[in-house]
C-alpha cells in the first residue's frame, strides 16, 4: 500500500514537472538556510555548556557609571576577592590575572617563545570552578608552590616537543629572562567548544616578582581593569538577588568622596557563564575570534523562517490552484472505496516525498552555503556538525513540520471534493480557496518587499558611515606599533630617524593610538570658574608635536603642545562647551584640575569622531607623554604616506618593515595597521547585516517570483479560451496582457502598502543604535516598490505574452 502511494506520488511529480520544480526550488532554499543557520545557532549555544554546575558559575564584572556614560569592564578591582571569599553564598571564589610574558625559555632545549598567548596567574580555586582533566602532576596540591606552572597538553607540546606529559613534570621554564618556574601539572585541553582558551596557569604569588607587584600589595578599590578576572560558583541554595545586593553595598561602601561629589558610581554585577559567549559589552578572552551576537543570530533565524515559509506558501498556492486538475482522479478513488483518511495520507505522502528531495538537495547545498556565509559562520563550525544526534533529530522534526505546513491544507481541500460533482464535471473553485491564495501571495511579496526596503536603507546607512568625514585625515595613514610591553622612547626615536630617510613618508609622529580607536584612556577633569566646579569625564589621545600634522587635526584657537613631556592640554570643542567656555579663545590659558594637579589649556581643536558613528563625540584632550621615565603612553609611530600606486606602496611598506627590524633586532613583533581599514572595522557587523539582507532579498524575490510564475501559468491555462475569444473580438496584445497582469499587480501593490510601514519601523529602530545616521528617504520606498513591480511584471509577462500571442483557432477548435 505504502509502496503504491509513493509510486503514484512520483508519477504525479513527474507529470507536473514545472510545478514540482518550483516547489522543490522554494523548499530547498528555505531548508538550506534553515540547516546552515540552525548549525550556527547550535554551535554558539553549546559553548561552555559542559562545565559541571555551569548554571551556578558567574563572572563578576564592573560597570563604571558617570552622568555622561557607562563604561563596562569584564574585570574587577583586586580588592573585591578578599571581601567576598568567606561569604557563605559562594561555594568557591576563584580569580586569575591575565598577564602576557614577553618571553618564555626552555633553556634545556635552547628554545624560546615570544609573547605567548593565553597565560594567566591563578590558584587552585580556578580548577575547582572549572574541571580540567590532569594528564600528569599532583591534583591534590594544585599551584601550591609559588614558582609553579600548569600547562595544557597543546602548550606542553610547544615547549617540550616529543616528550610524554609525565616526563615534563619537574622541568623548568624561564619567564622574562629571570623567573624560574617549575612545571607541576599537565592538563588536557577542553575538547568541547569553550571561550576559556588559556594554555598556561602560573601560581598567582609569582605576580609579586613582576612589574605588577605594587598593584597586588596596595589594593585599590578604584583600580579596575580587564586583566583582573573574578569567578564565583554560588552555593546551590544561594539567593542570587541577595548576592547582588551584597555587591551593590560593597561598591557603595568603598566609593570615594570625589565620585560621590560628581555622581560617578562603580557597580559590580554577576554575569552568568552562559552569557559570556554572547555579551559583547564584557567580551571574551580570545579577541582574534569574532564574538557571537544574539541579535544577529535572531535576525538570521528570522531570515531562515521567512524563506522556509515562502517555500511552504508556494507549495500551498500551487497545490490548491491545481486542485481541479486532480478532481477526476479523486472522484474515481472515492468511487472505488478510498476513504478521506486514505486520500489525505496519499497527498501527505506526495508532500513528504517532495520535501525529502528538497532536504537531500539542501544538505548538499549547505556545504556550499557555509563557505558563502563565511563572514557569519564561526571559525570552528564545519559540516561535521550534521552528525550530531541533536542536529539529526532536529532535521527530522523540521522535515515533519514542513511537510505538515505545506501539505496538510492542500490535502484537506483535495480530499473534500464531492464525488458526484467531480464526475459530472461540475466542480467550481471556491471563493475561500481563491482568497487564501491571494492572501498567501500578498504575504510572500510583503516579505520580499520588506527585505528590499531594508537592504536599500541599510546600504544607505553603511555608505553614510564610510563616507562621513571623521574630522581628521584617514587615507594613506599607517601605524607601526612597538613590541608589546616595550616602553623605551629612545628606540622609537631611533626608528623615527631611520624612517625619515624614506622619501615616500611625508610626516612621522610618535604617539599612542590614532584619533579613532577601540582603546580608551580617560580620567576625570575639574574646572572651577569662580562660582562653581564643573566636572567631566575626559578622554586622552597621546602624541608628540607632529601628531596633529600627521592626522591634520584642526586647531581653532591657541597652539599645540610645546614638547612631549610638558604638562599642557589641547581640548576639543565638546570639552570646551562642557566646561562652559563661550568661545575657543576664552578657553585658552584657563587652568583645570587633573589628577590633583593644575594643568593649563593651551589650545582648542575641532571635534572629530573618536569611535564609530554609533557613539557621540566625547570630551577629549590631546596631551604629551607626561609619565616618563616611569611609564610611557607612546605605543608606536604614525606615518602619513605620499599617495602612490599599489606597487609603490608595497615597496614603501617593505622599507618600513626593514627599518623596524634593524631597530628591534631581538623581538619579532611587527604590527602595522592602516587607519582607513581600522575605521572600516568599526562597521563589520553592519556590513554583515547588509550582506545577509542582500542574500535574503535575492532569495525571497526568487521564491516569490517562482510562486507567482506558477500561479500565472495555472491562470493563463485556465483562461486560454477567454483569451482566444477576446482576440477574435479585436482585443490588442497590450489589452490582453493588461487584463492578465492586473490581478497579480494589484496583489503586489497591496503587499507594498503593508510592507512599507513595517520596514520603516524596523529600520528606524535599528538606526537608533547610531548617534549619527542617514535619513529614511522617500525615494528608497519608491525605488523598492517599482523594483518589486518590475520583477513581478517581468515574471507575469513571460507567460501572459506567450498566451496572448497564441493562435485563437487552436484554443477555440474544441468549441
Amino acid at each position: 500500500m505504502i509502496k503504491n502511494y509513493f509510486k503514484i506520488a512520483w508519477r504525479n511529480l513527474m507529470k507536473h514537472k514545472v510545478f514540482s520544480l518550483i516547489n522543490i526550488i522554494g523548499l530547498t532554499i528555505g531548508l538550506s538556510a534553515s540547516f546552515v543557520i540552525g548549525l550556527m545557532v547550535y554551535y554558539d549555544a553549546t559553548f561552555d555548556d559542559f562545565h559541571k554546575d555551569g548554571d551556578r558559575i558567574y563572572r563578576v564584572v564592573t560597570d563604571l557609571i558617570s552622568p555622561e556614560d557607562t563604561f563596562s569592564i569584564s574585570g574587577v578591582t583586586l580588592a573585591l576577592e578578599n571581601e567576598i571569599k568567606e561569604d557563605s553564598n559562594f561555594e568557591t571564589v576563584g580569580s586569575f590575572y591575565i598577564e602576557r610574558p614577553f618571553k618564555v625559555e626552555n633553556r634545556e632545549l635552547g628554545s624560546q617563545f615570544k609573547w605567548p598567548n593565553f597565560v594567566i596567574f591563578t590558584d587552585a580555586n580556578y580548577f575547582k570552578i572549572f574541571n580540567y582533566t590532569f594528564l600528569a602532576g599532583d591534583e591534590t596540591n594544585i599551584l601550591s608552590h609559588p614558582n609553579s606552572v600548569i600547562l595544557t597538553e597543546n602548550r606542553a607540546a610547544d615547549y617540550f616537543p616529543n616528550t610524554l606529559p609525565s616526563d615534563i613534570i619537574g622541568k623548568t621554564l624561564v619567564y622574562n629572562d629571570s623567573l624560574n618556574v617549575t612545571v607541576t601539572g599537565i592538563v588536557e585541553n577542553f575538547k568541547e567548544r569553550t571561550d576559556f582558551v588559556f594554555e598556561e596557569f602560573i601560581a598567582k604569588p609569582l605576580l609579586l616578582q613582576t612589574r605588577l607587584r605594587e598593584n597586588f600589595l596596595n589594593l585599590n578599590w578604584n583600580n579596575t581593569n580587564d586583566a583582573s578576572q573574578l569567578f564565583v560558583k554560588v552555593a546551590s541554595n544561594a539567593d542570587v538577588s541577595a548576592i547582588q545586593n551584597r555587591l551593590d553595598n560593597l561598591a557603595a561602601a568603598h566609593q570615594d568622596e570625589d565620585s560621590k561629589k560628581y555622581g560617578d558610581e562603580q557597580k559590580f554585577a554577576l554575569q552568568p557563564l552562559s552569557d559570556i559567549h554572547f555579551n559583547e559589552k564584557y567580551g571574551i578572552y580570545d579577541w582574534t575570534k569574532g564574538q557571537a551576537n544574539k541579535s544577529l543570530q535572531t535576525n538570521l533565524a528570522l531570515v531562515a523562517v521567512f524563506l522556509l515559509l515562502l517555500g511552504c506558501i508556494n507549495f500551498i498556492n500551487l497545490n490548491t490552484a491545481q486542485a481541479s486538475q486532480r478532481a477526476k482522479e479523486i472522484g474515481i478513488r472515492k468511487t472505488l472505496g478510498s476513504s478521506r483518511k486514505q486520500l489525505i495520507s496519499q497527498f501527505m505522502g506526495e508532500t513528504f516525498l517532495l520535501v525529502l528531495i528538497s532536504a537531500l538537495l539542501s544538505v548538499l547545498l549547505s556545504k556550499w552555503l557555509i563557505n558563502v556565509f563565511s563572514d557569519f559562520v564561526p571559525d570552528g563550525l564545519n559540516f561535521e556538525l550534521f552528525k550530531s544526534p541533536l542536529i539529526v533529530v532536529s532535521v527530522i522534526v523540521l522535515l515533519i513540520i514542513v511537510t505538515f505546513l505545506s501539505g496538510f491544507y492542500p490535502a484537506l481541500i483535495l480530499s473534500k471534493f464531492n464525488t458526484v460533482s467531480v464526475l459530472k464535471n461540475h466542480l467550481a473553485v471556491g471563493d475561500k480557496k481563491v482568497k487564501l491564495r491571494k492572501f498567501l501571495t500578498i504575504f510572500q511579496f510583503t516579505i520580499a518587499q520588506i527585505f528590499i526596503i531594508a537592504t536599500l536603507l541599510v546600504g544607505k546607512q553603511i555608505n553614510f558611515l564610510l563616507t562621513t568625514d571623521m574630522g581628521f585625515k584617514t587615507d594613506a595613514i599607517i601605524s607601526v606599533y612597538s613590541p608589546r610591553g616595550e616602553r623605551e622612547v629612545s628606540k622609537k626615536e631611533l626608528y623615527a630617524e631611520k624612517l625619515r630617510a624614506i622619501p615616500e613618508i611625508k610626516e612621522i609622529s610618535i604617539g599612542g593610538t590614532p584619533p579613532a580607536s577601540i582603546s580608551t584612556n580617560s580620567t576625570s577633569l575639574t574646572y572651577n570658574n569662580g562660582e562653581n566646579e564643573i566636572n567631566t569625564d575626559l578622554q586622552f589621545i597621546f602624541g608628540d608635536i607632529n601628531y596633529s600634522k600627521v592626522f591634520e587635526l584642526d586647531l581653532l584657537a591657541g597652539r599645540s603642545i610645546r614638547n612631549d613631556t610638558v604638562k599642557e592640554l589641547v581640548i576639543n570643542e565638546t570639552c570646551r562647551k562642557k566646561l562652559g567656555f563661550k568661545s575657543p579663545e576664552e578657553a585658552v590659558g584657563k587652568i583645570v584640575l587633573l589628577g590633583g594637579e593644575n594643568v593649563p589649556i593651551v589650545g582648542v581643536m575641532d571635534d572629530f569622531f573618536q569611535r564609530s558613528l554609533k557613539s557621540n563625540i566625547k570630551p577629549m584632550a590631546f596631551r604629551g607623554d607626561w609619565n616618563r621615565p616611569d611609564w610611557s603612553q607612546f605605543q608606536g609611530l604614525h606615518l602619513a604616506l605620499q599617495n602612490e600606486s599599489s606597487e609603490g606602496l608595497k615597496t614603501t611598506l617593505s622599507k618600513i618593515e626593514h627599518a623596524y627590524k634593524s631597530v628591534y633586532t631581538e623581538i619579532d613583533d611587527y604590527r602595522v595597521e592602516f587607519l582607513d581599514e581600522s575605521i572600516q572595522n568599526f562597521y563589520n557587523r553592519e556590513r554583515k547585516i547588509s550582506k545577509l539582507l542582500n542574500w535574503a532579498t535575492g532569495l525571497s524575490i526568487l521564491i516569490s517570483c517562482l510562486g507567482l510564475l506558477g500561479l500565472v501559468i495555472y491562470t493563463t491555462n485556465r483562461r486560454v479560451k477567454e483569451i482566444g475569444v477576446r482576440k477574435v473580438l479585436g482585443a490588442s496584445l497590450f489589452q490582453i496582457n493588461t487584463i492578465l497582469c492586473k490581478e497579480f499587480l494589484i496583489l503586489v501593490a497591496i503587499a507594498f502598502v503593508i510592507a512599507a510601514p513595517i520596514a520603516w519601523y524596523g529600520i528606524n529602530n535599528w538606526l537608533q543604535d547610531f548617534a549619527y545616521k542617514t535619513s529614511i528617504s522617500f525615494w528608497v520606498f519608491l525605488v523598492s516598490g517599482l523594483a518589486m513591480i518590475f520583477f513581478a511584471l517581468l515574471v507575469i509577462s513571460v507567460k501572459t505574452l506567450q498566451a496572448a500571442n497564441a493562435n485563437p483557432v487552436d484554443s477555440l477548435r474544441s468549441e
